[in-house]
């Protein structure tokens, strides 16, 4: 089975380059856009069933793709707490000791008010171990940070999640066959049917 991730379109506060994990945020003219393009590739597979993240730009994005869909709060972004619509400058000008201490351990230092990359980790591992039972494939929109760690499972190493960029409006594959994952495309857009 395949499990099509697909990150929601982007957003005003994307393009002002801020943290924005659970600020609950409508999707752009041109997150639209974006979405508009794929959706043309996508409704061409049948997906067993659709998840989307609770977030607004995950919502209005799976309902430009599809509108017959379950919410997976496991799905939501990471939540950056105090750092949220903050740029990293601002960050490290206003909460000096939290950032030094995020930056010292990225994976498990847990941001006040916030969580830690460890949590978004284990959600998202466990919203895989459940959909991988299914059959036929799925549709998972969601946000870049979750994408990243679905990826960065596939090989067991945590520490690979800030070496994938995940794009916004595109997909996403990793495919699981007899309990093997493995990794089918990263940032597909026009040519998503050629690897399913």
């Amino acid at each position: 089975m395949n499990i099509v991730f697909v990150r929601h379109g982007s957003t005003e506060l994307n393009h002002k380059h801020v943290y924005a994990g659970v600020i609950d945020s409508e999707i752009s003219q041109k997150g639209i856009e974006e979405i508009k393009s794929i959706k043309k590739y996508l409704q061409k597979i049948k997906f067993h069933e659709v998840y989307s993240s609770p977030l607004k730009r995950a919502v209005k994005t799976t309902e430009l793709l599809d509108e017959n869909y379950k919410i997976d709060s496991r799905l939501s972004e990471m939540n950056f707490g105090i750092f949220e619509g903050l740029s990293y400058s601002e960050i490290e000008s206003k909460y000096a000791r939290e950032s030094k201490a995020w930056v010292k351990d990225t994976l498990n230092y847990k941001i006040p008010k916030g969580e830690s990359l460890i949590e978004v980790f284990n959600r998202t591992k466990a919203f895989i171990e459940e959909v991988s039972s299914k059959r036929g494939d799925i549709l998972v929109v969601t946000h870049g940070g979750v994408i990243a760690c679905a990826l960065s499972l596939v090989f067991n190493q945590y520490d690979y999640f800030y070496r994938f960029k995940i794009m916004h409006g595109t997909a996403s594959v990793i495919s699981i066959e007899d309990g093997y994952m493995y990794i089918k495309a990263i940032n597909c857009r026009d040519n998503i049917m050629d690897v399913l």
